[in-house]
């Protein structure tokens, strides 16, 4: 994924809160910083929560750098599941 320098990025990843599901990000904050971490609603009913979690990032340095998400469950000790996003940040051609 291509970024800027200093401008915001965003990822979006589905979550359902129903089922104690939550994306937690990592990544060496040198490089990388987390702007925002916002949840939105999908679901119609009020049994289900579950919709999108929104994620805003800026490179903070120029270079590659590694963001990895993983899907946990409160009661268990290992991942559900895992997205690695490569962050190839540059600064802008304009400054």
């Amino acid at each position: 994924m291509a970024a800027t320098v200093e401008r915001p990025f965003v990822i979006h990843l589905w979550e359902d809160r129903t089922r104690g599901e939550q994306w937690v990000p990592s990544y060496d904050s040198k490089g990388l910083a987390l702007l925002s971490d916002e949840f939105v609603r999908i679901a119609g009913n009020n049994a289900v929560e579950n919709g999108q979690r929104i994620f805003e990032f800026k490179a903070v340095t120029p270079g590659a750098h590694r963001l990895v998400f993983e899907k946990r469950m409160g009661w268990k000790f290992t991942a559900e599941d895992r997205r690695v996003f490569q962050i190839e940040a540059t600064h802008s051609s304009g400054g």
